[in-house]
């Protein structure tokens, strides 16, 4: 394995610039609440994953696998794509309207998944004061169909612009609507359980402690992100205000981040990509 090799995307990419954002935990967050409103894709969640019973679990496997195809040599990101491919291959779920079994494979549940987690990604960056421009962000859109041929989508099929990624919403927009289990979902996202090493103020009787009002900030920023249309969805009004809360407090948020030491701001993955690509331009 070439131990400098920079991987699907290196150092000069806007995917890069993009994920140095620590602020991006809210961008995936507001991904699972997108991707819950298409009844399809949340029902293979549902029957399918253990968020449920092991959440924190489940997110820190996902951080993983994001960082590793952003950050990650390219055999590191082409592995990680195969062991995802071979573990959704085995999967099944029953559509929830029809009783039809599918594959959660299939590619409209991947491009809807993909679709929406770079969009939520590209669009929380740049809300938080991340300076992007059009062209920059029609870039990480094209980058990142490198990350959707990893989970076995074809590149030419999945959106490659912020016009294209539009386009893909209003065409979609018809096929989502809140389930019971979109709604059982997103009352989760919101109030999960918290890791017991943050629950010690519930354990001596402060049930609202400072971790589950820290969480549930993020968590209503996350939902005030969506679109106004998604978030009608919800059952919210869709107020221009809304969005205006959610960018106030994004910005605060990315600038809270930022201050804090570089070992929290940045995992060991990324931290491994930026030490090849100094090597690199020291060999240089």
């Amino acid at each position: 394995m070439d131990t400098d090799d920079l991987g699907l995307f290196g150092p000069g990419s806007v995917t890069w610039r993009v994920h140095a954002e620590p602020v991006l935990i809210v961008a995936g967050l507001r991904s699972l609440y997108f991707q819950a409103l298409h009844p399809r894709a949340m029902a293979g969640v549902a029957q399918n994953s253990s968020y449920r019973t092991d959440a924190w679990g489940r997110l820190a496997r996902t951080a993983t696998y994001v960082a590793t195809t952003v950050y990650g040599t390219t055999a590191e990101a082409e592995a990680a794509g195969r062991r995802l491919r071979t573990l959704h291959a085995r999967m099944r779920a029953t559509d929830p309207s029809s009783g039809e079994e599918f594959r959660i494979d299939e590619p409209e549940l991947l491009r809807w998944v993909h679709v929406t987690e770079v969009e939520s990604f590209v669009s929380t960056a740049r809300r938080a004061g991340l300076a992007l421009t059009d062209a920059e962000v029609d870039a990480y859109y094209t980058e990142q169909r490198r990350a959707a041929a990893l989970v076995g989508l074809d590149p030419a099929e999945v959106p490659g612009t912020a016009a294209e990624v539009a386009d893909y919403y209003r065409r979609i927009r018809p096929d989502l609507r809140m389930t019971k289990e979109a709604a059982e979902t997103a009352l989760f996202l919101t109030a999960p359980p918290i890791p017991w090493k943050l629950s010690l103020p519930a354990r001596l009787g402060l049930h609202l402690g400072p971790p589950r009002w820290a969480y549930l900030g993020i968590a209503g920023t996350a939902l005030a992100l969506l679109p106004a249309w998604a978030r009608r969805l919800y059952g919210g009004l869709g107020l221009p205000t809304t969005a205006l809360s959610a960018d106030l407090s994004v910005r605060a948020l990315r600038l809270a981040l930022a201050a804090l030491p570089r070992r929290y701001r940045e995992g060991p993955i990324q931290q491994a990509a930026k030490d090849r690509a100094a090597r690199l331009t020291a060999a240089a």
